[in-house]
């Protein structure tokens, strides 16, 4: 039995961060953010809007592009940095309740940026150990409700949004996962974190919200993601006996324009085959990747048996990279 991707839904909130926006909060200019990151504008979660509805409406168009009934649905697994609550219940097992899928093995991991990715993998674990037979997985964020507004190094970079995939078990070989790799480094875990608030720094008398808000190191971690995850691609490409010029899609997470062009002139890709969200999305951690993929897919670009490498880099720190065939209709 082998574990197939099957389909891809996203959803993205109304309100859009301009560049412009964000000149009148930082002392920023839109020359000085597009130069950096490419980033052009982000969306903006509406305050009662969580992490678990956007992941819902994303999960939802996922199943029914799928061609499965949602009641096929045999485990949730939610990547998100950003969950409803602090520590449980899960943002998982919030989504399952409110899809009506109270029944069914639900829950959450952490991975930053590379989430999707990790979800990805666990999802094929478990389809092709026979213990499940159709995972959604799920990367939403929102990143909003972490990021410090008054830090020029933050705010300028992430966006909120949700991505969902169905992930489906097939005697069709064509139509596998072809490999995962994912890693960790948690020797550099202060790169980027939210330092206060979990047994390792707790707060001492109230909650103070900024104790939640991401802090980066931006240099140190746009040297090491470069390095990372060029290394990385490169490999699971030669592990599996596959050219860059094989490939159709590459799909990588949309942190920043300078890593992700890097790393694609590193695998001599051609900007055809290297698809960007960067601009309009911002970084959406681990809902990126699934939110691009599924503009690819809106667009009529993205076909059945279509070749797709996705790369990740995100705080603990995490990487991963994946090698698969696009397998929905």
């Amino acid at each position: 039995m082998y574990a197939a991707f099957r389909s891809i839904g996203a959803y993205v909130p109304e309100k859009v961060l301009t560049n412009d926006d964000l000149t009148k909060m930082v002392d920023t200019t839109d020359e000085w953010i597009t130069k950096r990151t490419g980033i052009k504008e982000r969306r903006i979660a509406a305050k009662d809007e969580t992490t678990s509805d956007m992941a819902v409406k994303a999960a939802e168009k996922a199943i029914e592009r799928s061609g499965l009934k949602k009641s096929d649905i045999d485990m949730i697994v939610v990547a998100t940095i950003s969950p409803d609550y602090f520590n449980m219940p899960s943002t998982a097992t919030v989504v399952a309740h409110k899809m009506g899928l109270d029944k069914v093995t639900a829950f959450d991991i952490s991975a930053a940026c590379t989430g999707f990715i990790y979800v990805l993998s666990i999802a094929k674990a478990f389809i092709e150990s026979g213990m499940k037979k159709n995972v959604l997985i799920i990367g939403a964020e929102k990143m909003s409700a972490i990021t410090d507004y008054s830090d020029r190094g933050t705010c300028i970079l992430f966006g909120d949004g949700a991505g969902a995939a169905v992930i489906c078990a097939t005697e069709n070989k064509k139509e596998a996962i072809i490999d995962l790799h994912t890693a960790s480094d948690g020797s550099l875990g202060d790169f980027l974190m939210t330092p206060e608030g979990g047994t390792g720094n707790p707060h001492q008398n109230e909650l103070k919200a900024e104790a939640c808000f991401i802090q980066m190191k931006g240099n140190e971690t746009f040297k090491i993601a470069v390095r990372t995850l060029t290394n990385d691609v490169i490999d699971i490409l030669q592990h599996n006996d596959i050219m860059s010029s094989e490939i159709t899609h590459f799909i990588p997470h949309q942190a920043n324009y300078r890593i992700i062009k890097a790393v694609g002139d590193a695998l001599k890709l051609n900007d055809d085959q290297v698809v960007l969200t960067v601009h309009k999305y911002g970084n959406t951690s681990g809902a990126s990747i699934p939110m691009a993929m599924n503009d690819l897919y809106e667009e009529g670009n993205l076909k059945a048996g279509d070749l797709m490498l996705l790369d990740a880099f995100g705080g603990g720190l995490t990487w991963g990279s994946a090698l698969l065939p696009f397998a929905g209709k």
